[in-house]
């Protein structure tokens, strides 16, 4: 608010949490209060949720907009006709500038010819935004859980496609980057290709060849399957680049 954290007393119930995370998650859509409502707090009645999502709506009205009048209209949360959601224009979201970063770099990536250095600016800036999981105090409700698996499947790609553009210019920033991708997910083969390459610019060949072992051992726990043909060929040439 106005660049100040709200204290989490000012939310007053924990429904009113609750309700803004989900609006938070919705982003550009808006619901009706009833779907809203059954997949916030699907044990209630129609007229408890309706109570409940009134006292929680009002309660993020304060805590957003404590200065406001009663008779104005809300800035932050709005209705539309039936539905509800978040007024994108008066907020800022890191989830929303993460998408737009990654989906410029992207396009950068596109152009010819294409334009790698504005796809590392903005790379590195949406990475710079990704602090890991969306939400993770709501991790094990299912309303959080596909935009949380979104985020950081594009996180893991755009962290992968960064790694691979420095290669040549900066091989220790990939290995980093390809590091924290291991980290987040052990299975994330492309990761395992770039570390490989980076190795290899390093001159060495035996850590590029642990790295396959790695990949190859992960690959074979999690999911009992070899790594695809492109991982298997790269290790071929690493193998016969020692000849």
């Amino acid at each position: 608010r106005d660049g100040d954290e709200i204290a989490p007393t000012a939310w007053g119930r924990e429904k009113a949490t609750h309700l803004f995370q989900f609006f938070l998650t919705l982003r550009r859509r808006y619901l009706h209060k009833e779907q809203i409502v059954d997949r916030l707090w699907p044990d209630l009645d129609m007229d408890r949720g309706d109570r409940d999502f009134k006292v929680a709506l009002n309660s993020i009205n304060k805590a957003l907009e404590p200065d406001r009048q009663a008779w104005s209209e809300a800035q932050f949360v709005r209705r539309h006709g039936l539905a509800y959601g978040l007024n994108l224009e008066a907020v800022w979201l890191d989830t929303e500038v993460f998408d737009l970063l990654s989906a410029t770099g992207n396009q950068a990536l596109l152009q010819t010819p294409p334009d790698r250095d504005l796809a590392v600016r903005c790379f590195e800036a949406a990475i710079g935004l990704y602090h890991g999981d969306f939400l993770p105090e709501r991790r094990y409700e299912d309303w959080s859980s596909a935009e949380r698996e979104r985020l950081q499947v594009l996180a893991l790609n755009t962290m992968t496609e960064l790694a691979e553009l420095l290669l040549e210019q900066a091989p220790l920033e990939s290995l980093r980057l390809t590091q924290r991708v291991l980290a987040i997910d052990p299975v994330w083969e492309d990761a395992y290709r770039v570390q490989m390459r980076a190795f290899m610019s390093q001159q060495n060949r035996p850590l590029a060849l642990r790295t396959y072992e790695r990949c190859v051992a992960a690959l074979a726990e999690e999911f009992d399957v070899p790594p695809l043909p492109e991982t298997t060929a790269l290790y071929r040439k690493i193998m016969a680049a020692g000849d």
